[in-house]
């Protein structure tokens, strides 16, 4: 399986329903794992640590890892809604197979939080999310 935060950019990019896209495209406004310092807007996944994988007796267990996403932005209302539109996408997706990986569920662990301002002036918004998934 691949690392979660390979799986939630596939998902992120793919994302286009009536409510729209977002626009990310991996490498040049959304990353994984180390947030550059160009672009000024841009989103972060990082992999975080979950819970212990199930220690059954198949070898098809289930995993409990967790991501952060980091949305960087000069606009304070901008950054807001974006990190708030990220958690409506992923909240709740359940039974989905991305990259040959079952998403048993993906769900908000802590909402939406301004994390801080960097050096530059710009705001940074988090949010966190605890996944369940096996090979599918």
């Amino acid at each position: 399986m691949n690392a979660p935060s390979i799986d939630i950019r596939h998902i992120l990019e793919a994302k286009d329903d009536s409510s729209g896209s977002f626009d990310l495209i991996f490498g040049t406004n959304l990353f994984i794992g180390r947030e550059p310092t160009t672009p000024k807007n841009c989103v972060t996944i990082y992999d975080t640590p979950g819970f212990p994988p199930y220690l059954g007796l198949t070898d098809t267990g289930y995993e409990y890892p967790s991501i952060q996403i980091r949305v960087r932005n000069t606009s304070y209302v901008d950054g807001w809604n974006m990190i708030n539109d990220i958690m409506s996408c992923l909240h709740g997706i359940s039974q989905k197979i991305w990259n040959e990986t079952l998403y048993s569920v993906i769900y908000c662990s802590s909402g939406p939080a301004l994390l801080d301002w960097d050096d530059n002036g710009n705001c940074r918004f988090i949010c966190n999310f605890n996944l369940q998934r096996r090979v599918a």
